[in-house]
């Protein structure tokens, strides 16, 4: 006796039940690092675009001001990226990897590509993981 459940046909419900399973795989794989979500995708946006301050990453990821302070802390306490006063602005800090952050974000982007795989391979493949890009794409533009 299978009901089908009210909330399927909800994208909300769907897409946060996404999200959790996809959280969920990422925290496993990753626990073995002590790496969270948020720690990975400032990591990596430091290491692609070095130099940025505080207010364009927690943009890029869509979280206030506050809670990316919260991670760079961590993140610094770890020895993994540190601040640097600007070049161009005092008040205001660049965004740096050290070289213990790039170590360690190697090592991270190697468990996130076996993560990403998996992702890909439960929709079907790379046509597929397209496809829901784009579909995402069209709900997220315009923020």
């Amino acid at each position: 006796m299978n009901e089908k459940n009210p909330m399927d046909d909800i994208i909300g419900y769907k897409l946060r039940r996404a999200q959790l399973s996809t959280f969920h795989d990422f925290i496993e794989r990753f626990k073995e690092i002590d790496l969270r979500p948020a720690e990975f995708s400032v990591l990596r946006i430091i290491h692609e675009r070095p130099g940025l301050r505080h207010a364009e990453v927690a943009r890029m990821l869509g979280i206030k001001r506050t809670n990316f302070v919260a991670l760079m802390d961590t993140l610094e306490r770890r020895g993994f990226a540190d601040r640097r006063t600007s070049g161009t602005d005092r008040r205001s800090h660049a965004l740096y990897l050290t070289e213990n952050g790039e170590a360690f974000l190697k090592t991270a982007i190697d468990l996130f590509d076996r993560h990403e795989a998996g992702l890909v391979q439960k929709l079907g493949g790379a046509k597929a993981r397209d496809t829901l890009l784009e579909l995402l794409s069209k709900l997220t533009d315009g923020e």
